[in-house]
Parts: C-alpha cells; structure tokens; sequence
C-alpha cells in the first residue's frame, strides 16, 4: 500500500470519527464505501488499523481512543489544538477533492488566492532551528525591493494570508511581513539568540489581525450590532475576549476589550448600518470621521 494510500485512509478514519463516536465495524463500512468512490482498497485488518491510530496519533497529533463500555472509538477533544483543528479542515477539502476530478461544475474556488505559500516551508524551518533570514521584499506603494536581515520569530495567518513576524536587525524593531510581497528569500548559516523574555504571540494578544499591539493597552469596547449581524459575529467572534450582554430579537450588544488598530477599524467599517459603536467615543468618531470622507467621493 503506497503512503497516498495510507494518508487518504487516515483521513477517512478522522472524518468518520469526527461526525460520531464509532464501532469498529462501523469505520470498516465508512472504509469499504470509501474504497468505491475512490478506486482504491481501504480495507484492512484490525492489526493494521491498530496501527494506522499510532501513525495518525504520531503524524497528525489526533488522539484516538477506545470506550470499552460502548464499544466505540472516539477522538479524545482534550488533546486538540488550534493545529488539529486546522487539520480537520485541511482533510476535509482534501477528501472531497480525491473523490473525483470533475469538480468544475459543482465547486467554485476563491479567485483571490494568496500567493507566497511557497515559502512557507523554508520560513518555517528557520523560525524552528533560529536562522537569520535575508529577504528581498517588496512593498505594497512602490516597485522598489529592499532587503531586510531578520530573525524569524512567528508565522501568522490573518484573512487568508500569510505573516512573517521577525525582528529586523539593521533598524532593531519587530515587524511584520506578508509572504505574498516576499520576492526571494536565503536562510543564512547564522543562528541567532532567542530572548527569554520575547513572547511573539503577546505582541498579538489584543490585536484583531497582524498589527502588533504589544505597547498599547487595550481598551474596553462596546460594540451594538442589528439585522442578523450579531449572529455572524456569534459564530466567528472578532476576539478571543468577545463577550454577549444582551441580545433580542432586533440587536446584540456585544463587549470587547482589544487595542482598536486600523485593522480592527476596517473590519467595523465594512458591517456599515448593521453596526454601532456605544463606546469607546474615540472609535465612535474614527468611524464616523471615515464614512465622512468616504462620502465624499460620492459628491
């Protein structure tokens, strides 16, 4: 059995297993469906399917486990992370995509991709091991390249992009480079100290995207939102510190406390009249102030 193989039937057990705990017997049904819509043989042994629980404990960091009084296999939740989480997904688009070829008439992609996954793995790698990077880097207002000597602390997600948070050397600072604008990188053969006091994901803790807010309080923000806005907000929270104060039928009133940095004023902007900001008056008139000017292209 190839390793294409191997990977696929882990992910058909995980998928299983996510929808409900299961029997043995159960799984090897799901296997044996499976090995039809795929063209290939999923079917195994018990021995081997032992096996593949290790292999995905080991490779995937998903913990299985065994309930004797039911009789049922079940993925243990205490051992998840943020990176299993993201996994699930991954598999999921994974397996629908191995089902057959001929999705172009049941499945749109997004046509805004984000670019610069290629470098994901060398980053990676230096952020792990601690390489300085020289990275040739564009910016967004000019077709000047700079380069910039870094060392790699954190890679970020933010909106489908991805974020190098890295100390530059030359102008002692931590910034933040998107990996789209990256235009050729060198990992240099020079290891650099990691600080005990440096937490890189502090420098986001009260941040809504990538604007580091490590030398900002955060405020306390109220924010009311109407017309089913609140329910979007519910389910994908602007902030790990969202919190609901009332709801009816009409509105929700929801509480945050995070720095407010201009990503976080776009992302309240782009709700318009579903949105209104109770307080802080500060980003009541941030808010006010950029509508104001956006009218007025409309003059």
């Amino acid at each position: 059995m190839t390793v294409q193989e191997s990977l696929t039937r882990h992910g058909i057990i995980i998928s299983k297993l996510r929808a409900k705990a299961s029997s043995f017997e159960e799984i090897m049904d799901r296997l044996s469906l499976e090995s039809d819509l795929h063209e290939m043989n999923f079917e195994i042994s018990k021995r081997t399917f032992q096996r593949d629980l290790n292999e995905i404990r080991s490779l995937h960091h998903i913990d299985i486990k065994f309930d004797r009084s039911q009789k049922v296999y079940f993925i243990n939740e205490d051992f998840q992370n943020e990176y299993s989480k993201r996994l699930f997904e991954v598999m999921d688009v994974f397996q629908m995509l191995k089902m057959d070829k001929r999705l172009s008439d049941f499945v749109e992609f997004s046509t805004r991709k984000p670019m610069g996954t290629e470098h994901l793995s060398g980053l990676l790698y230096a952020t792990q091991n601690r390489f300085q990077l020289q990275l040739n880097y564009k910016k967004f207002d000019n077709d000047l390249v700079d380069t910039h000597l870094v060392e790699p602390y954190l890679l970020k997600e933010f909106r489908n992009r991805w974020y190098l948070h890295a100390y530059n050397i030359e102008k002692k600072e931590f910034r933040t480079f998107g990996l789209d604008r990256i235009q050729s990188m060198r990992i240099l053969d020079i290891k650099f100290q990691y600080p005990q006091k440096v937490n890189p994901r502090e420098h986001f803790k009260n941040s809504f995207g990538i604007v580091s807010s490590i030398n900002q309080e955060p405020q306390e923000i109220v924010l009311k939102f109407f017309n089913n806005q609140g329910e979007y907000v519910r389910t994908l929270p602007l902030h790990s510190s969202q919190q609901i104060l009332e709801e009816d039928g009409d509105s929700m009133l929801v509480k945050l406390k995070i720095v407010p940095t201009y990503d976080f004023v776009f992302e309240l902007m782009s709700m318009g009249s579903n949105l209104k900001v109770i307080s802080p008056k500060s980003l009541a008139d941030d808010l006010r102030g950029n509508f104001r000017r956006a009218l007025q292209y409309y003059d």
